[in-house]
């Protein structure tokens, strides 16, 4: 099971061929990462376009549960020489906790346990 962060549904969006196969294996988005590429997708486009991405990925959405989130708060400060968002800390925890790939092409879990890294 496959976790997908931010970077990789822009990626998915812009049509990069790395990560358009991504869709075809089971995954899931977290709520907070949903709402995160919600936001750059209407930002860069529109409502329209926003909601169209939201309806085509809620299914595959999940909450992040407050002890998951707790965990996130802890790991973001003490990787705080990264730079790491919030978002990004959430989504990597949840993937731990629930034995799935977290799936980035952010450069700063490149190295890290549990993470497919494509860029």
């Amino acid at each position: 099971m496959l976790c997908l962060d931010t970077y990789a549904l822009i990626e998915i969006n812009n049509g990069n061929p790395r990560f358009a196969g991504l869709m075809e294996h089971d995954f899931v988005i977290t709520n907070l990462t949903m709402a995160e590429f919600y936001a750059d997708i209407y930002r860069k486009y529109n409502e329209k376009t926003a909601d169209f991405w939201h309806r085509k990925l809620s299914p595959f959405c999940k909450a992040v549960p407050r002890d998951i989130l707790i965990k996130a708060t802890k790991f973001r400060i003490d990787n705080s020489k990264r730079n790491l968002s919030f978002f990004d800390s959430a989504g990597y925890v949840y993937s731990l906790e629930n034995s799935m790939k977290f799936v980035t092409g952010d450069k700063e879990f490149e190295k890290r346990e549990g993470v497919l890294f494509l860029k």
